[in-house]
């Protein structure tokens, strides 16, 4: 891997981070899980230039990214469609885009959703800590938050060719999967939620209206947890606190308000507050990952409860 062959960071946006699919099984050492809140967009963007599927990717937010190539790179961006350029002139979103040594590439502003994926062929050569390259904010493992500036090397490609999905050409259709229904502006973030391990924690009438209202995303919604308003809150069958336990991703924790927050990648390892239930992970995660705040969230019942 040599910076010489990397992407130099011109514009880093309001929030990009580096990404794969995180350092599962680090929870008994107090390491969260972290990785790219939508992995299906993630993967994505490595299938469509060959890459790995545990290939760090950029991850940004809502306002995009702008690099320069140090040398010729095959480029791909998923996850929220967004305008993409190259050295000025248009190029496809959700395909694979061969860059010159020199080209600059633009990543727009997210159209819908929030969050865009940048993949390189050869995947971002930064250093692994504990397995992974993943950017974690709350913990503070891994490469830090992009700024300008930064030199990020890209390391060695495989031997498959760049290409679709499914094929050359391939993607663009299914690039959009990623930022979800829920990504388009007046839409609603419908989670399914499978109760337990603390939904006795809560009256049985807080339970029945949590399945018959909507809350909305929250402004304090990030990459720890979305955070829903709005909502009518979750009373409690009985007092006092739980001894800290293992938290999980996709958990939907109760803090004192009785306004659910849902954990995503950086959330922490252990908690006090009840979890009535946990989001399945997978495409409803994925969704919760490009939802903007003020858009309208409801739970649904997963499986047997």
């Amino acid at each position: 891997m040599s910076g010489a062959h990397g992407l130099l960071v011109l514009r880093a946006g309001a929030l990009t981070t580096v990404q794969d699919r995180g350092r599962p099984g680090y929870a008994h050492l107090g390491v969260p899980r972290s990785g790219a809140l939508d992995a299906g967009a993630h993967a994505l963007a490595n299938r469509l230039v060959g890459n790995p599927v545990d290939a760090a990717t950029l991850e940004t937010t809502l306002d995009g990214v702008a690099l320069r190539a140090l040398a010729p790179v095959t480029v791909a961006v998923t996850g929220a469609p967004c305008a993409v350029r190259a050295s000025g002139r248009a190029v496809a979103w959700g395909e694979p885009v061969w860059l010159a040594g020199g080209a600059e590439l633009e990543v727009g502003r997210a159209e819908s959703g929030l969050r865009s994926y940048v993949a390189v062929r050869g995947g971002f050569g930064v250093p692994a800590v504990l397995g992974s390259r993943a950017t974690d904010l709350l913990s503070g493992l891994g490469p830090p938050v992009l700024a300008a500036g930064t030199l990020l090397p890209v390391g060695p490609p495989g031997r498959d060719p760049a290409r679709g999905a499914d094929g050359a050409g391939a993607g663009a259709g299914a690039a959009g999967a990623g930022a979800g229904a829920a990504g388009a502006a007046g839409s609603e973030l419908v989670l399914p939620l499978r109760l337990g391990p603390r939904a006795d924690w809560f009256t049985a009438e807080s339970i029945a209206g949590l399945w018959r209202s909507g809350y909305r995303v929250s402004a304090l919604s990030n990459r720890i947890g979305l955070r829903t308003e709005a909502g009518p809150p979750l009373r409690r069958a009985r007092g006092g606190e739980l001894p800290s336990e293992g938290m999980v991703l996709g958990a939907v924790q109760v803090p004192p308000d009785g306004l659910p927050v849902v954990f995503l990648a950086d959330h922490p390892v252990t908690g006090g507050y009840p979890v009535i239930g946990v989001i399945p992970e997978g495409p409803p995660l994925d969704a919760a990952a490009q939802t903007r705040p003020g858009t309208g969230v409801r739970f649904v019942r997963a499986g047997r409860n």
